[in-house]
């Protein structure tokens, strides 16, 4: 008889800003792994850390799964959004009960907001250059 495997793998990605995040859920002890680092270790900010596993204690599996996960691109805070929603997307892949407390935080909604480029004749995005009257 064969072992059956039980060790399942829920996948979700996530964009933020520039960021792109691949996230593997897998069963174990709530041990975080980013770019085959600590998360603690990667992430220089505890707010960042908190903020990422937010989709982990509103559904309560904060010591249920390990997570490991790739990000490229951006800067700390769009890497960090951008993990907060590959797990959330990976949560409601392990269940479908998990989308409606996710949705009313505010989690399963991709943030839209990226760096709006600069317009020529002008020194940024919005910023005009100095006027001069004489």
């Amino acid at each position: 008889m064969a072992k059956k495997n039980t060790n399942v793998v829920y996948y979700g990605t996530g964009r933020r800003k520039s960021s792109v995040a691949r996230v593997f859920l897998s069963n174990g002890t709530g041990k975080i792994t980013v770019n085959g680092r600590d998360v603690n270790e990667y992430m220089p900010y505890a707010t960042l850390v908190m903020d990422l596993k937010q989709p982990l204690e509103i559904t309560g599996t904060a010591e249920k799964f390990d997570i490991n996960a790739t990000v490229v691109g951006g800067g700390f805070t769009g890497q960090s959004g951008a993990l907060r929603l590959g797990i959330t997307r990976a949560l409601m892949e392990v269940s479908a009960d998990f989308r409606a407390p996710l949705k009313a935080a505010g989690m399963v909604t991709r943030d839209p907001r990226a760096k709006e480029r600069k317009k020529y004749g002008l020194k940024g995005a919005r910023r005009a250059p100095q006027f001069s009257k004489r």
